[in-house]
């Protein structure tokens, strides 16, 4: 299993990183050990680093966050706007503080979808003979985690050079928060991308075996590898789901409240840079739930809209009929089992999220938005009128 764990390999540079920031405190059983490869454990190395490091983090946060809500409730006289604005820095806060009930409660469900990947690849040498290799995905892995701290320092920063009253010291207590996103966003990149290549190399399989002679022996062994394949994604949003679904909600919330401050700067002031940090908070935001959904559609699209191309393209009249059977079932596997991301039942993560999330947030921004207005004409009725004798 070591061996072959090519999957392990390549991407164990997040794993670690992973671990080092307290997010996932999840282990890797020592060779010639009785245990699974991954293991999950609430006393172990790993999850005791994640206590010191989180408590560290919340003392932090909770001092941020204190700053933050006394400028919040400082002046019952304060404008709507500037209400709003502390809310959305308010609201960046929040996930660190689920953490341990998104991220360390899912932690048995994490290390199963791990051993799934590695019982996945030892079948698959199993079958086809050929060990399956992720070589590219090692490169990528070492580059987004990089990225990850790189893209929150430059989002945390910007904030503190655009945002008039976002002193240095707050800084400290979101760089940890947008890097994990980033690491979460990171990791949905990976497995996507690892299940089309896992995809890619069975399809090559399958095409060759087809045109064997009496195949269908190997047709039925490559479908229950497909299955388990389907069922690997299928467990990696019930492994993440609470993660997941958290992340969407705050990028749903944090979006929308950033999108009306900065049309309100637009209408109060015009353009400044207190719009611009909220402009790039927005893009930033909308650009993870874009590739998480959007690499989730090409993930499901390979798996199972592809083979189904490779199946149904295969001439029926030249093989035979047990083979034509074996076929027919593969595509019933496919039809019975589909290779979707959901969320544990909350939601399907696919380019439709996408599409659903911006009418939402079209819709409450114009309401936002009519209420921006009426409290502008209420403000001008007040006005005194000069009169001219």
């Amino acid at each position: 299993m070591d061996e072959r764990d090519s999957f392990y390999k390549t991407t164990k540079s997040l794993l670690v990183l992973f671990q080092l920031m307290g997010v996932m405190p999840i282990m890797r059983s020592p060779k010639n050990s009785n245990n699974e490869r991954t293991t999950f454990s609430w006393t172990s190395k790993a999850f005791i680093w994640a206590y010191l490091i989180y408590i560290f983090e919340t003392i932090m946060v909770c001092f941020v966050a204190r700053a933050r809500f006394i400028m919040f409730i400082s002046n019952s006289d304060k404008k709507f706007d500037e209400v709003i604005y502390n809310i959305i820095f308010l609201s960046i806060l929040l996930p660190h503080f689920l953490l341990p009930f998104a991220s360390w409660r899912n932690g048995l469900e994490v290390a199963k979808f791990k051993n799934m990947w590695t019982n996945f690849q030892v079948r698959y040498l199993k079958v086809t003979g050929e060990p399956i290799e992720f070589p590219i995905l090692e490169p990528i892995t070492w580059t987004l985690c990089v990225f990850s701290w790189g893209c929150s320092m430059f989002i945390v920063l910007s904030q503190f050079y655009l945002q008039p009253d976002f002193p240095f010291y707050h800084t400290f207590a979101y760089y940890h928060i947008l890097a994990m996103l980033n690491g979460f966003c990171s990791l949905w990149f990976i497995n996507c991308t690892a299940f089309g290549l896992a995809s890619r190399h069975l399809q090559g399989h399958v095409s060759k075996i087809i045109r064997t002679e009496k195949p269908s022996k190997k047709m039925a062994e490559y479908r229950n590898l497909w299955v388990d394949l389907s069922h690997m994604m299928q467990q990696l949003g019930k492994a993440y789901s609470n993660m997941y679904g958290i992340y969407c909600l705050v990028i749903f919330f944090t979006t929308i409240i950033a999108s009306y401050g900065s049309l309100s700067e637009i209408i109060d002031h015009g353009v400044t840079f207190k719009e611009l940090g909220l402009f790039i908070i927005v893009v930033y935001f909308m650009t993870l739930l874009f590739i998480i959904c959007n690499e989730a559609h090409h993930a499901s699209r390979r798996v199972g809209l592809g083979f189904q191309e490779v199946l149904l393209n295969v001439n029926l009249t030249t093989v035979d009929l047990s083979t034509q059977r074996e076929i027919e079932m593969f595509l019933v596997a496919i039809d019975k089992n589909p290779p979707t991301m959901n969320l544990d039942g909350y939601a399907n993560i696919n380019r439709e999220l996408i599409t659903s999330n911006l009418s939402f947030m079209a819709t409450y921004l114009v309401v936002l938005m009519q209420f921006k207005l009426t409290l502008l004409r209420q403000t001008s009725q007040k006005e005194p009128v000069v009169q001219l004798e």
